[in-house]
């Protein structure tokens, strides 16, 4: 018994040594990602811990010298120069600080341009909420709980992750739906998670997604916020954006491809192709670091008194989704990108300029960020979606209607989405502050133009308003004046606009009399 267990040991142990490896493998991860996230705060204790030692060093050199029978000469200057260097030291190490802060934030916008060419045209799509808010109901049989909820836009769907419930457990199912701005197409796809795929980002032990990433790659990480599902046929996959450290005393962070988790198996591939995926493969939490770093887009001052840079619109309008927006470029070229509409530091709450970082990048550095200047610039959303509901209150905002997200379409444009979160009805498109007045048409949720509160001059809504006026006369002259028209020719949008023009007119001449 003896001897079987002496000859067994060795390979007990290597057996032990390699579990703590791989176990460790993402512990270690963990911990260097935090000790390097602490380097200039030890940076700076470091001087500051020495010179506020100086006191103690002189007082003790000043005893020995004393003790010693020898008197020194201006001892207590020496004590005060000791006390100025603990003041010096800790002033040192505080300012290292704040200004270790303003270098982290000018890493982040390396790559950063300014530029005043208009923001390429952007496709509108379904308001994330609604996207979220359509998940559950379309769910069917599925007993688990929604984790994430994200928007594709290759293929202009929202992709729905379902947890499993229990402790070690993984995902149950991925969902994948259509939620049209207009129409009635609701195509859906489900794919469900083989109980052998048992892992999921945040699960315990074994069961930790993040950990068989460690055992694939070592020393990266992600945001559990980045990563989203789709259906590989009948087999869902688990996408999750990486990243890594990089730098000494100004930690920050790059891309480091994508992981891919197969619901099917449970096996976990890491891949540095972002086409590999139908989404995403640049991390939207890397993105919006970058943009919080334009703040450090001037000199340490402007940084300090917060005199440069921008912020992002966050005033209420767009609360549940208010950066950082996943749109399709409209050249048909498959790209997409992460916009953001942002607005000068301070009070000021106008939004001047939209920045757009690509959704794929390649290569392990920051993805290009640009800035484009707004002209002309945009009321804030809070404003503009009290002006819908002041200037076409016919249709917004009756029982739970609202007003959705205001996003830029490209140029100077604007888009909001009108109606409930299982329906969306209509859209508002502006041009921007034009004459000092917000120039906004109305269209309904296919992108048919309604009407215009004020239509920009030189606009497509402007010319088309044009020519359906200059149909309308013909319409009259061949009828012979003003006579009777036919009404079944009219459409829904049009026999809208009449109602609502005939209201007007009796109301006008109710208050006449």
């Amino acid at each position: 018994m003896g001897r079987a267990m002496r000859k067994s040991a060795p390979v007990l142990l290597l057996l032990l040594l390699g579990a703590v490896a791989w176990y460790a493998s993402y512990t270690t991860t963990i911990l260097v990602w935090e000790l390097r996230k602490l380097l200039p705060w030890l940076a700076a204790a470091a001087p500051a811990a020495l010179l506020v030692g100086a006191p103690a060093l002189v007082r003790s050199l000043v005893r020995r010298r004393r003790g010693g029978g020898v008197t020194p000469a201006a001892a207590g200057g020496t004590v005060a120069l000791g006390w100025l260097a603990a003041v010096v030291g800790l002033a040192l190490g505080a300012f290292w600080l704040v200004y270790g802060e303003y270098l982290q934030d000018r890493a982040y916008v390396t790559t950063m341009r300014v530029v005043s060419d208009p923001v390429p045209e952007l496709t509108a799509r379904a308001p994330y909420l609604v996207g979220e808010a359509q998940a559950a109901p379309n769910l069917g049989d599925v007993t688990g709980e929604i984790s994430d909820v994200s928007y594709l836009p290759d293929s202009d769907r929202f992709a729905v992750l379902v947890e499993r419930r229990g402790w070690l457990t993984g995902y149950e199912v991925g969902l994948v739906q259509e939620v049209p701005l207009g129409g009635n197409s609701r195509a859906q796809q489900r794919c469900r998670f083989d109980e052998s795929a048992s892992a999921r980002i945040g699960g315990w032990f074994t069961h930790n997604l993040g950990r068989k990433i460690s055992a694939e790659r070592r020393g990266v990480r992600f945001s559990g916020d980045d990563a989203y599902v789709y259906c590989r046929g009948d087999t869902p996959v688990v996408v999750v954006p990486l990243k890594r450290q990089t730098g000494i005393l100004v930690v920050t962070e790059r891309p480091a491809g994508v992981a891919l988790y197969d619901g099917g198996t449970g096996a976990v591939t890491i891949s540095d192709d972002p086409t590999k995926v139908p989404g995403p493969a640049y991390p939207i939490s890397l993105a919006a670091r970058q943009r919080e770093g334009t703040t450090a887009v001037g000199g340490f001052a402007d940084w300090w008194f917060e005199r440069s840079g921008w912020d992002a619109s966050e005033d209420g309008a767009n609360e549940g989704n208010e950066s950082e927006f996943t749109l399709r470029y409209r050249d048909g070229s498959g790209r997409s990108a992460y916009v953001t509409p942002l607005t000068p530091q301070g009070e000021a709450s106008s939004v001047v300029a939209v920045s757009v970082v690509p959704t794929r990048h390649s290569g392990g550095g920051l993805a290009p960020l640009t800035v484009h200047r707004l002209s002309p610039t945009w009321s804030s959303p809070q404003a503009i979606a009290a002006l819908i509901k002041a200037e076409y209150r016919d249709v917004c905002c009756w029982n739970d209607d609202r007003v959705f997200e205001v996003v830029p379409t490209g140029g100077s444009t604007w888009t909001a989405t009108l109606g409930s979160e299982q329906s969306i009805r209509y859209r508002v498109e502006g041009r921007g502050q034009i004459n000092g007045r917000e120039a906004t048409c109305l269209k309904n949720a296919e992108g048919v133009l309604v009407r215009c509160a004020y239509a920009a001059p030189g606009s497509p809504e402007e010319q088309e308003l044009q020519r359906r006026e200059q149909q309308k006369q013909q319409e009259q002259a061949t009828n012979g004046g003003t006579g009777a028209e036919d009404l079944t020719r009219y459409t829904d949008e049009q026999l809208a606009e009449l109602n609502r023009r005939l209201s007007e007119e009796i109301n006008r001449r109710l208050k006449e009399q």
